[in-house]
């Protein structure tokens, strides 16, 4: 017994774990980690309990038991950092690697649906701008007025327009002849004419050609600027102009009394400063002296009374060159071609009641509204005297003021300020 009880209790001092080594000073402790998940391990007799390692920058799964998951490697800290929230603040839910998923993503994703949207809409702005400038081109009438003949004056610098606003009734009911007090004629004769020239640079020069002009008429003598067209409609009247001036015509528009209200209309009207009381029941008009918004109608009727001054077609010509800057600078201001309520109104509206020769376009027409913006140098032909001719008051030019004004206009320089009229 004795021999057992000395091997039983050397067995026993055998299984007891020895003692443990004094334990070594600890560095502070570290400031709580967010909770890590962990293996529990099963507690069993010869089993020693074993803490797992963070889950974080591993491969596979652990093994059964107490098994520590093998790292694939980096520090203590880097695995903490990628298991923990993301240093910067803010994030998103992890993901399988333990990195952080969705972290300011948002804003982003946010800025850049924005400016997919803008860019579409820009696009699509501009694809509706350009159909709409060709379909709104492709309205303007083309008519057949410049020519070319033997002894046609050169090409010269700037651009020069022939305008004529015709008296043709076209398009207009009985009421709304009626109420214009426009008339009844039939037919179309030119109303107005008028002259301009847009130079390289600088102001433009608007000149008014009286109808009234006695000049050389091809294949008819002598007689009034107007019966030109009356006789060979828009090429002799180009011809005729372009022979008397010696200026080569570039363009050519014209328009009638219908699509003079048009525009007008279009453009919300215009303010222009009567300078006396005029009263006209054949023009249809009864206008007080000063400033104020004329209509379409009333600005028709504004610009053909022959009711004031001692020379009326003097006078009518000096209201037509007031009347046309006026409408034009309205029509080419800001406020006016950034608002598609009425720029593109104004677009169909001058389309649809303007006549142009065939190498007119839209384009050109906007280079004149542009072009006067700051208005032009306006003035009429100098006249000489005023005769009757074969039983017709008639006008003549100042043959030497006259050909001094169209030299300059040819030459694109400046006009001499003796030769303009008020």
């Amino acid at each position: 017994m004795a021999d057992e009880d000395e091997a039983t209790r050397a067995y026993r001092r055998a299984a007891q774990p020895p003692a443990a080594p004094p334990r070594a000073a600890q560095p502070p402790a570290a400031p709580p980690r967010a909770a890590q998940p962990q293996a529990a391990a099963p507690a069993g007799p010869g089993r020693e309990d074993t803490v797992p390692r963070a889950r974080s920058k591993v491969y596979g799964k652990p093994r059964s038991g107490s098994a520590p998951v093998r790292p694939l490697g980096g520090s203590r800290h880097e695995a903490g950092d990628r298991v923990g929230a993301p240093h910067g603040g803010g994030g998103g839910p992890a993901g399988r690697d333990g990195s952080v998923r969705g972290g300011g993503r948002g804003p982003r994703r946010t800025g850049r649906l924005v400016l997919r949207v803008v860019l579409v809409v820009v696009v699509l702005l501009l694809v509706a701008a350009v159909a709409g400038y060709f379909w709104i081109g492709s309205r303007l009438r083309p008519v057949e007025s410049l020519t070319d003949y033997d002894g046609r004056p050169a090409e010269t610098p700037g651009q020069d327009w022939l305008l004529v606003g015709s008296d043709s009734r076209a398009g207009l009911t009985a009421a709304q002849r009626k109420k214009l007090a426009t008339g009844k004629a039939v037919g179309k004769r030119t109303d107005t004419m008028m002259l301009l020239h847009i130079p390289d640079s600088g102001r433009p020069t608007l000149v008014s050609l009286p109808r009234d002009s006695y000049v050389p008429i091809e294949g008819h003598g002598s007689g009034k600027l107007n019966a030109a067209y009356a006789f060979g409609g828009p090429k002799l009247l180009a011809k005729t102009v372009e022979r008397v001036t010696g200026i080569r015509i570039d363009h050519y528009m014209e328009i009638g009394f219908g699509g003079f209200v048009g525009i007008v209309d279009a453009v919300g009207g215009v303010n222009i400063c009567v300078k006396q009381d005029i009263k006209d029941p054949k023009a249809g008009i009864n206008l007080k002296k000063g400033c104020q918004d004329m209509d379409g109608g009333t600005a028709l009727g504004y610009v053909r009374t022959r009711a004031t001054g001692a020379i009326p077609d003097f006078e009518r010509t000096q209201r037509q060159r007031q009347f046309f800057s006026a409408v034009v600078q309205k029509a080419a201001s800001p406020g006016t071609l950034i608002n598609p309520f009425t720029s593109v109104p104004l677009a169909l509206s001058a389309a649809d009641s303007v006549a142009v020769d065939p190498g007119t376009g839209l384009f050109n027409l906007l280079s004149v509204g542009l072009a006067m913006r700051e208005g032009p140098v306006a003035t009429a032909v100098p006249i000489g005297s005023l005769p009757t001719i074969g039983g017709q008051a008639v006008v003549k030019w100042d043959t030497q003021k006259a050909l001094r004004l169209f030299e300059a206009l040819a030459a694109d320089k400046q006009v001499p300020k003796d030769v303009i009229t008020k």
